[in-house]
């Protein structure tokens, strides 16, 4: 009688160690993931509320004018300097003070819309439930910014295409530096924001 061990065919003898590997290079990749996505210690986060658009009465429209971000936007180093131009911005459409939009925007933006025709744009408009969800910086140092805001205002002086009284709008704006002061530059021609009617 023999006494040479037998071995289960089928099944060759590396594939134990192989996996063993496999798992073990998987373990050490997420856990690698974790700590390059890991916010630094020393970076705190703001408390973020997300504003809820579709609970709002009609009546209720378009919102408070505050601007809030989402936790992802709330980790961008820049959050800041981008919720208070963001917020300038919008109180400057809110109340109608042109002056006070120009802070915002860049030259060729202000060139583009003068006064009489910022104010025949903006007439009835006001703008709320308004939450920055992403913040970007792109390969030039620019910021590109994606927020989503509803904007209440007579029908007649609503975009051709959606003639309402009420919008949500989504929208990337890109900001750069101009003398030294963060601005909201034009969007690129040919950009067609999501709408639709509240």
């Amino acid at each position: 009688m023999s006494s040479t061990p037998t071995t289960v065919p089928g099944r060759p003898r590396w594939l134990v160690p192989v996996l063993i590997v496999v798992v073990s290079l998987t373990v050490g990749a997420g856990l690698l993931a974790r700590e390059l996505y890991r916010l630094p210690a020393d970076v705190t986060v703001p408390p973020v509320t997300v504003p809820s658009t579709t609970s709002l009465a009609p009546a209720e429209q378009p919102g408070s004018p505050t601007v809030e971000l989402t936790p992802g936007a709330a980790a961008h180093p820049a959050h800041e300097p981008v919720r208070q131009l963001l917020q300038t911005y919008f109180d400057a459409i809110n109340g109608r003070s042109y002056e006070r939009w120009k802070t915002t925007v860049t030259a060729d933006r202000i060139q583009a819309q003068p006064r009489r025709e910022w104010l025949v744009d903006y007439r009835s408009t006001r703008d709320g439930s308004i939450i920055v969800r992403r913040i970007e910086t792109r390969p030039d140092q620019r910021l590109q910014v994606l927020v989503g805001f509803t904007s209440t205002q007579d029908p007649e002086d609503a975009p051709l295409a959606l003639p309402v009284g009420c919008i949500r709008w989504n929208l990337t704006l890109p900001l750069q530096r101009e003398n030294g002061q963060l601005r909201i530059a034009a969007v690129p021609a040919g950009t067609i924001p999501h709408r639709e009617a509240c």
